[in-house]
C-alpha cells in the first residue's frame, strides 16, 4: 500500500500547487540539495512534457533568466504565456544549430527528465534508456556551457552504472540521487553533474 500513499501525496500536492505533474518535486529536491538553478540562468529542458520542470525552473530563474523546453509532443499551451519560457515541438537530436531555438549561446543548465517509450520488457527498456542517456550525454558539447550543470534521469542497470562511471570526469562534481518523491518501485534515479569541463 505504501506506494499509493506516496503517489497520492505528491499527486495531490502538485494539483494544489498548480504544477502540471508530480515530477516537479524531484527537480525541487535536486535543486535544493545541489543548487543547480539560480536567478538569471539560461536553461534548456529536454523532453519537458507536460512541463512541471519548466514551471519550477521559470520561477527560480526569474525575469532575467530564460528556459527553453523541447519535446517531440505538441507544445503545451499552458506554458506559452509565461514570459521567460519558450517551448518548441522538436526532436533534440535534430537540432543542428542553437539558432533553431532562437538562441545564440549555450545553456547554463541542461535538464533531462526524458524516458524512452517503454515496452514493459525490463531488459529491452534498460537498453533503450541507456541508449537515450548516452545520446543526451553526446549532446552536451553542443548545448552546455563550460562550467554548466546537468541533470538527467536514468533507469538503473549494471550497464548504466558502468557507463556513468566513464562520464564522471566531464564534471568537477558528480552525484546520484533517488528523490524522495520517486515511487519506491521505480528503478529511476538522477545524475547531477556540476561544472562541465567541456
Amino acid at each position: 500500500m505504501g506506494n499509493f500513499k506516496v503517489k497520492d501525496h505528491y499527486f495531490n500536492k502538485a494539483k494544489q500547487e498548480n504544477f502540471l505533474a508530480r515530477s516537479v518535486y524531484k527537480l525541487e529536491e535536486i535543486d535544493e540539495r545541489y543548487k543547480i538553478l539560480k536567478p538569471g540562468m539560461f536553461v534548456v529542458d529536454f523532453g519537458y512534457h507536460p512541463g512541471s520542470w519548466i514551471q519550477y525552473t521559470s520561477s527560480v530563474i526569474g525575469d532575467k533568466g530564460r528556459v527553453v523546453g523541447i519535446d517531440v509532443r505538441e507544445v503545451n499551451k499552458k506554458l506559452t504565456g509565461i514570459p521567460n519560457v519558450r517551448v518548441y515541438q522538436k526532436d533534440i537530436f535534430d537540432i543542428q544549430d542553437l539558432a533553431q531555438l532562437d538562441v545564440d549561446d549555450k545553456f547554463d543548465v541542461v535538464l533531462s527528465d526524458m524516458a524512452p517509450n517503454t515496452t514493459g520488457i525490463k531488459s529491452v527498456d534498460q537498453i533503450k534508456s541507456l541508449n537515450l542517456v548516452e545520446s543526451v550525454f553526446g549532446l552536451l558539447p553542443k548545448f552546455l556551457k563550460p562550467g554548466g550543470h546537468f541533470v538527467i534521469k536514468i533507469f538503473d542497470s549494471q550497464d548504466a552504472q558502468n557507463y556513468l562511471k566513464t562520464q564522471k570526469n566531464l564534471f568537477s562534481e558528480y552525484n546520484y540521487l533517488k528523490p524522495k518523491s520517486t515511487r519506491s518501485v521505480s528503478k529511476e534515479f538522477f545524475v547531477i553533474g556540476k561544472n562541465f569541463k567541456a
